[in-house]
């Protein structure tokens, strides 16, 4: 199987390396924007290569229904459809059929469902998801798993991978694009035999690329950290590893030091559209109306566009008259953050410092999460 990812130095378990794909290469530790229907809510193109976006995500599930796949063969992928020239990874649809999805009806075959949108009866399994990716054109492409749900049982776990498996075989036989890399998805809900199981599994099929899926549902943060130390030294350290749906700014850091490569999280534009801000210091609710006169920056440690030009004062206004900007300006902010967070603890991976990183940004976020408290 090719091999798409170099590493370039670890410090302690943290890792920095670079992925070569079709449409560029890829610095890691990296945070993927979420583009779920082929666009970053809130944000165009030329504003996600200004924040130093490297790699995107898009959906499976969701191009699937709208635009479908006939335009995006017309298109001529994603990359044209929404004219972004870097790369893009797709998932592969599971997680948005049993968490979207109504009527769900579950075989060996693949999941029959009904459209959340209109109620059009649907099937999607191993071979439909890799089609649909394979149209897509992305440079990443998800077996279909199914996401475990929390909590379960060990048997219902076991059964749930089982399945996951044989899915993921058939995903591997089918013929991609000549630049797609197929990505494994460790499961096995919070067991610890299941987890090493189906990473080991996967290890063996020698792919591309792993993911570990199925945290970010619920479980105590501490479990996820556990399934991480469980999981990441069964996979191969050649190999990119990237944890799906995680997470806030901490739990980015405490994954990184467990060597995790990759990320996605629908936060920074979710909470953006609702008035927050992630800082260097904690979280701000900038729609509080102690920022009506407030000029500081929306981060005062920040220098990303955003932070440059508008004040708090001022986005506290857009948000309080709904104006579309106001929403725009913190998601633009929460990415920007996000991106320079992992380009930082890249430099202290390269550096060797990473360990004092770590130490020095929860100090500064928890001190300023408890000001936040008391003010």
């Amino acid at each position: 199987m090719k091999n798409i990812f170099q590493l370039e130095k670890t410090d302690g378990a943290a890792r920095a390396g670079v992925l070569r794909l079709e449409h560029g290469e890829v610095p890691t530790p990296i945070f993927m924007p979420v583009g779920t229907a082929g666009s970053v809510k809130a944000i165009d193109p030329d504003e996600l290569e200004r924040m130093g976006a490297k790699i995107i995500l898009g959906n499976t599930y969701h191009l699937m229904l709208r635009p479908g796949m006939e335009v995006m063969r017309q298109a001529g992928g994603l990359h044209k459809f929404m004219n972004w020239p870097r790369p893009i990874l797709t998932d592969s649809g599971g997680y948005q059929v049993f968490s979207l999805a109504k009527l769900r009806k579950m075989s060996e075959k693949g999941v029959e469902f009904r459209s959340h949108i209109d109620g059009t009866k649907l099937f999607i399994g191993p071979e439909e998801s890799m089609a649909i990716q394979k149209d897509i054109g992305s440079d990443i492409v998800m077996i279909f798993d199914e996401c475990t749900p929390w909590p379960c049982t060990h048997a219902d776990a076991e059964k749930s991978l089982r399945l996951t498996q044989r899915w993921g075989d058939r995903c591997a036989k089918f013929e991609l694009q000549p630049h797609q890399n197929l990505f494994g998805i460790v499961q096995g809900s919070l067991y610890e035999d299941l987890r090493r199981d189906s990473a080991r599994y996967l290890a063996k099929m020698d792919l591309p690329g792993y993911a570990i899926g199925g945290l970010s549902v619920g479980e105590p943060e501490e479990d996820m950290k556990r399934v991480l130390e469980w999981v990441l030294p069964e996979l191969p350290e050649n190999k990119p590893r990237y944890l799906m749906g995680v997470g806030t700014p901490p739990q980015l850091v405490e994954a990184v030091a467990r060597g995790v490569d990759m990320f996605d999280c629908v936060l920074p534009t979710r909470v953006g559209r609702h008035g927050m801000a992630y800082t260097w210091r904690g979280k701000v609710q900038v729609k509080a109306a102690k920022w009506k006169a407030d000029f500081r920056p929306i981060d005062p440690d920040c220098s990303c566009w955003a932070c440059k030009n508008f004040t708090r004062a001022y986005t506290r206004h857009l948000i309080s008259t709904n104006e579309i900007l106001g929403m725009r300006l913190l998601t633009y902010h929460n990415l920007a953050l996000y991106l320079e967070l992992m380009r930082r603890m890249r430099e202290a991976i390269l550096a060797g410092t990473f360990q004092q990183f770590r130490e020095d940004f929860h100090a500064t976020w928890d001190a300023g999460e408890a000001a936040a408290k008391e003010s």
